[in-house]
């Protein structure tokens, strides 16, 4: 017999047991060797039918999963890149995991725009690194065919290069990128004048005080203690009341003292 009875390379007796067992270890594998990261799949917005892109999109969800990385001896690519635009950091990795837990994780609770695998063009989150990748190419068939069985996607990504992309996932450190980075200027707009006059800022700070760009109602009084020159000369040990200590005596030489007189002493 050409092949092994137990072990018949997914033809025949045992197919699908060995298949599934096979799959068993590796996401057994992926759970002890791999790092959680977050998969955070691209919605369109307004999709530019011609070229095949979207300047608009935005990341709306994140979901933790664990993926491999094969890239153990660092990161690939180009690395650092002096460009005619500058300096390009083109860094490029290798992200695997299982089909069924993503399938799991990720496919059952989210809409794709290309269904049943993963997409170009996602973004995946990787706290270890605190970096961003986007997924450039998908392989689907690597390792090829054990067991007659393709458990495994291989994500080949590299370095997202962040445009103003919406960032609403509920996850901090991922978001957060949105506000330090962000070059829109509609998440600086103003909301009309309120009932006193005042330009408020749309977005409201973190911990939801209002944030002005012309504030009518500002008294700097309640904002500093010494901003009456009363108080801070109360504060200096002057007395404000009497009057005789404010007028400033030219008849003296030097207010700041005779210099004159240590000269002749000496």
């Amino acid at each position: 017999m050409a092949v092994n009875h137990f072990f018949q390379n997914g033809n025949g007796i045992g197919n699908k047991n060995e298949a599934k067992l096979h799959e068993d270890l590796i996401i057994e594998g992926l759970k002890i060797f791999g790092h959680d990261v977050y998969y955070l799949p691209r919605t369109l917005v307004n999709q530019d039918l011609i070229l095949g892109e979207d300047s608009l999109s935005k990341f709306d969800d994140s979901y933790l999963i664990e993926m491999y990385v094969e890239t153990t001896e660092g990161l690939a690519g180009e690395q650092e890149l002096i460009s005619k635009f500058g300096l390009e950091i083109r860094e490029e990795t290798t992200f695997m995991l299982s089909k069924r837990r993503w399938n799991d994780a990720v496919d059952s609770y989210h809409t794709m725009i290309k269904e049943g695998r993963p997409n170009e063009g996602d973004i995946i989150y990787y706290p270890l690194m605190n970096k961003f990748f986007e997924i450039s190419f998908v392989e689907d068939q690597e390792p090829f065919f054990q067991l007659g069985n393709l458990p495994v996607y291989k994500l080949r990504a590299r370095t997202w290069e962040y445009s103003s992309e919406r960032l609403d996932t509920g996850v901090t450190d991922i978001d957060s990128a949105e506000d330090q980075f962000s070059l829109d200027m509609l998440a600086h707009q103003f909301m009309l004048e309120d009932g006193t006059g005042a330009l408020q800022l749309e977005n409201d700070s973190v911990n939801g005080d209002k944030n002005y760009f012309i504030n009518e109602e500002y008294n700097i009084q309640t904002q500093s203690t010494y901003a009456d020159n009363l108080d801070l000369d109360a504060a200096a040990g002057f007395n404000t009341t009497d009057t005789s200590d404010d007028i400033l005596d030219f008849t003296e030489r030097n207010p700041f003292g005779e210099i004159w007189l240590h000269s002749n002493n000496s």
